[in-house]
């Protein structure tokens, strides 16, 4: 399946995407396309012979729990909807505890890293296998950024993905960026990974921008692709032709004329890779043998099953990482403290990005005070459910804790929080009456 080169659709550009020149195909965030209707952009494209792939990024296929039967509907209902080839997620956690710790649900609001131990990559494949069953076209996952490790883990990253290749058949999706910030945080080498990971599974490829502060690299797709992940992007066409190459941006968004800039480059980077690996194969033809093998050796390790509860320790070691990095709870044995510190202050950067978005009522009611309300409130309340009920409880904890000093701004957050936390929304002659009194008290 040749996909060619893309871009991710996002709403905010919808019109810039539809305009590229060149464009074979977008990618679609899942979770945020309903299920009985397409947004209109995605219609035209689809019209034009675009495909379409939706991207799910809440499935926690690396978590302790087993993938919930009605968000595998969902993804399976929008990949009949969309007609799509394939549908990708992560390899990642995103909750933890609940039953299997007899703790409270926590949510991370994030893509987190699963440790790199038989035990998880045994809940993983399990995990896959389920997701496998319950979606009608093939399932690629993505390997991710972090900046943590787990200590103690028994695999690296390529051997990682060798053995989840081998075990279940689950497609690659291998973003050149999330390695590019492994190498960075954690010290990790993408030639090596590059070479022990079976290139010949890569379903696509994301390219997208971050930025470095103290040492850090944040994969933020809201900046430029940088020139080191444009090299790894060379590393990985030096091996293989991948299917499909995307770009990837989701904040801070440019004009359609530099999203094409950075297409041309990334095409740029694909032809000399490719040139370049012509000439290395024909001076290698030339050469004498050397006896050198195959990088990647025998292939996937001979791997031993996990011994029986690998579930049940998994779903202990999540929980209590995600809950010292939402709960303030101490940090487990072996991790660095400062990247921890690190880890948990994004996260909560996060929740208010993404609570704005979602619930963009707030930081207007509340002003240049949302933000340090918001990382207050998040800092004594873990995430237990989406991101619109974070924003329910954010504005509710406001109101029970005495309020807004501004009487039309409590009011204001009052009416929000009680149209939105009903068991149906105010009907229309409720809010004609309500914007009238809020013009006559001087709204």
């Amino acid at each position: 399946m040749k996909l060619g080169i893309g871009i991710g659709w996002r709403p905010e550009i919808a019109a810039e995407v539809e305009a590229l020149a060149g464009i074979d195909w977008v990618e679609a965030v899942a979770e945020n396309l309903c299920a009985d209707h397409l947004p209109g952009s995605l219609v035209r494209l689809r019209e034009r012979g675009v495909t379409v792939v939706p991207h799910g990024v809440s499935l926690g296929l690396g978590g302790a729990d087993r993938p919930d039967a009605g968000r595998l509907a969902s993804l399976a209902a929008r990949a009949e909807l969309l007609g799509t080839p394939l549908v990708t997620e992560h390899i990642a956690f995103v909750r933890a505890g609940g039953p299997l710790t007899a703790t409270p649900r926590l949510e991370a609001g994030h893509l987190l890293p699963v440790p790199r131990t038989w035990d998880a990559l045994e809940v993983l494949c399990e995990n896959v296998r389920i997701a496998q069953d319950s979606l009608p076209v093939p399932l690629a996952l993505e390997n991710i950024a972090a900046l943590i490790s787990w200590p103690d883990e028994e695999l690296t990253e390529g051997q990682f993905l060798a053995e989840l290749v081998e075990r279940t058949g689950v497609r690659l999706l291998i973003d050149v960026a999330n390695l590019h910030t492994n190498h960075v945080n954690r010290g990790e080498d993408p030639a090596k990974a590059l070479d022990e990971l079976p290139v010949e599974a890569i379903a696509y490829v994301h390219v997208a921008g971050g930025v470095e502060k103290d040492g850090v690299w944040h994969d933020t797709h809201a900046h430029p692709v940088t020139a080191p992940v444009l090299d790894v992007l060379a590393e990985l066409r030096s091996r293989v032709d991948p299917p499909g190459v995307l770009l990837e941006r989701d904040d801070a968004f440019p004009p359609g004329a530099e999203l094409a800039a950075e297409l041309e480059t990334i095409r740029g980077t694909l032809r000399a890779a490719a040139e370049l690996k012509t000439v290395r194969g024909t001076l290698r033809a030339a050469a004498p043998p050397s006896g050198a093998g195959n990088s990647r050796g025998a292939g996937p390790l001979a791997g031993k099953p996990a011994a029986p509860g690998a579930r049940d320790r998994t779903a202990v070691a999540q929980t209590a990482l995600l809950s010292s990095l939402v709960a303030g709870t101490p940090a487990p044995e072996g991790f660095d403290h400062r990247r921890l510190r690190v880890q948990s202050r994004a996260l909560a950067a996060k929740r208010a990005d993404v609570v704005a978005k979602v619930a963009p009522e707030l930081p207007q009611i509340l002003g240049d005070g949302y933000r340090a309300a918001f990382l207050g409130y998040a800092r004594a309340r873990p995430m237990s459910g989406g991101y619109r009920r974070d924003a329910l409880d954010f504005a509710e904890r406001i109101l029970i804790s005495g309020g807004l000093a501004d009487p039309v701004a409590q009011r204001r957050l009052t009416h929000w929080w009680e149209d939105r936390s009903g068991p149906r929304p105010p009907r229309r002659t409720a809010r004609i009456v309500r914007a009238a009194r809020a013009v006559l008290v001087g709204k």
